[in-house]
């Protein structure tokens, strides 16, 4: 039986995000309203769609993000929330669940301003070499329209499952050890 060190404060090397600028800052309850706006930003065109008034829009933002924050508590005990920083300033969330195979991805969202500038790609690869350096797969559930899949894809995970109508589950498996010849 493999004895598993989860990920502890400050233990994630990052290089490839540090190379541009980018730190991790440990998340704790004070954080959950920066969670909710990350949270809110991702949602926030499809949402739009609904013509709800922004009230109403908000109230409903708020209430599927504390549901998700409770759904992630209970089910990724030990689970590592982490804020995306970039120049400072925080841009993003990335959460993150080590079992005894796999390194979860559990969530990783930037804010808009902070999209496509290279920063989910370069946290990616870093949580990819930690998982490989570990010999665990990395995996994340994303939903099939998600743009940021290509990334993923590029990124070497494939497709493991459909988790539901919405998401499927991408892994990426870790790399065989070396044969001794």
């Amino acid at each position: 039986m493999r004895i598993v060190t989860p990920i502890s404060e400050g233990d994630l090397p990052i290089p490839a995000a540090a190379g541009i600028g980018v730190s991790l800052r440990v998340m704790n309850d004070a954080d959950l309203a920066f969670a909710g706006r990350v949270y809110a930003s991702t949602r926030l065109e499809e949402v739009a769609q609904t013509g709800w008034p922004q009230p109403m829009i908000d109230a409903f933002l708020a209430q599927q993000h504390d549901a998700q924050h409770a759904h992630y508590t209970a089910h990724y005990p030990g689970i590592r929330r982490y804020a995306i920083q970039h120049a400072g300033a925080d841009v993003g969330r990335l959460y993150l669940y080590e079992g005894a195979s796999d390194l979860r991805i559990v969530d990783i969202a930037l804010l808009p301003e902070a999209r496509g500038s290279g920063i989910g790609a370069a946290l990616l690869a870093d949580v990819i070499a930690y998982a490989q350096a570990r010999g665990l797969s990395a995996s994340i559930h994303v939903e099939q329209q998600n743009p940021a899949r290509r990334l993923y894809l590029r990124l070497g995970f494939v497709f493991e499952k459909t988790a539901n109508e919405i998401y499927d589950l991408l892994i990426r498996h870790p790399a065989p050890a070396p044969v001794d010849q």
